[in-house]
């Protein structure tokens, strides 16, 4: 590959991925850009060098490529944009934490752990592209298997659902502020 083409390439992969709603996978940028995945991949890598030491980085998440503003940032953009996380109810977010620790499960295993129906919140998580149907149980009635989707990755800023933290941290620390009460 000529430098002059190499240097448009990695031109266009970063107005790609500057544009990009939501992240994009290594294969997407090779067939936009219309050349090998290896080429990506370096250029990928240089972009990352480029962004090293910006207000933002390249960061590999939710299985693609985005441009995310830095975290030690995050108090003065929260400031400037109401936090997305303020979009989901503590319904929401303890169901999705059940999906997201526990997937697959079912609507039935859900309301077992939180003891109430989660009809709405299921519809409403279902909604936001947080869940997603994975299956089906081997059981009377067939019941719909529920696990994450990628925008669930992307709206926590996971790049895998093994990035979550070991629940264990929770259960200690939900045993420690019982104590306190």
């Amino acid at each position: 590959m000529s430098v002059l083409f190499a240097e448009e390439t990695k031109k266009l992969v970063e107005a790609l991925l500057f544009v990009a709603y939501e992240p994009l996978t290594d294969k997407k940028l090779a067939d936009l850009a219309e050349c090998d995945i290896k080429i990506i991949q370096e250029i990928l890598a240089d972009l990352q060098d480029k962004y090293a030491d910006a207000g933002y980085q390249l960061s590999e998440i939710a299985e693609g490529w985005q441009f995310l503003t830095r975290p030690e940032f995050a108090p003065y953009i929260e400031k400037l944009y109401r936090p997305r996380t303020q979009q989901l109810s503590r319904a929401s977010l303890e169901t999705l934490a059940i999906v997201a620790y526990r997937q697959p499960v079912t609507r039935q295993d859900i309301e077992n752990i939180r003891q109430v129906n989660v009809d709405g919140v299921v519809s409403n998580l279902l909604d936001k592209k947080l869940i997603k149907e994975v299956g089906r149980r081997d059981a009377p009635g067939r019941p719909i298997l529920y696990g994450t989707t990628n925008s669930f990755l992307e709206f926590f800023g996971l790049s895998s659902i093994k990035e979550l933290p070991p629940i264990d941290q929770f259960i200690v620390a939900d045993e420690q502020e019982a104590e306190t009460e």
